[in-house]
């Protein structure tokens, strides 16, 4: 059986790609997940559309991560710490730290997108760079206060 794959498939094929699978896989798993197309006879048509239809799914997510980067770079977090007398922390401050204080201030980050080499073991400002997807990035300002 031909099919044009809507995704990439690991040992079958990359997105867009018309590849032969076996009846059975291609009728009882990539059908039905909608990981898979039947290739017609207007196979290069339908792989324009389902192409198209990506590039469609892909601006429109650009456009909504471009709005996240611009409310990212507005937002200044204050994160209060103990700290001692020559302004060293006593613990650090990680990225759950600053995951949880975005999230009371109205923004959601995942672990996954900090982009924070070593955890925070001063007090001073920083800028976090938050990588967002699709080749966007927003840089976080973090300001580590004494309490």
């Amino acid at each position: 059986m031909k099919v044009i794959l809507l995704k990439d498939i690991k040992r079958v094929g990359k997105e867009s790609e018309v590849v032969e699978v076996k009846n059975g896989y291609g009728r009882n798993y990539l059908l039905p997940n909608g990981l898979a197309v039947v290739a017609g006879k207007n196979a290069e048509r339908q792989i324009q559309e389902v192409q198209k239809r990506n590039a469609k799914q892909l601006e429109r997510q650009k456009d909504t991560l471009t709005a996240v980067k611009a409310k990212i770079e507005a937002l200044s977090l204050n994160i209060e710490v103990e700290a001692k007398d020559d302004e060293t922390l006593y613990g650090s401050v990680s990225e759950h730290q600053i995951i949880q204080t975005a999230a009371d201030n109205g923004v959601d980050l995942s672990k996954l997108k900090i982009d924070l080499d070593a955890p925070i073991k001063k007090l001073g400002v920083y800028k976090v760079n938050v990588s967002l997807g699709c080749g966007i990035d927003a840089s976080l300002r973090i300001w580590v206060v004494k309490k």
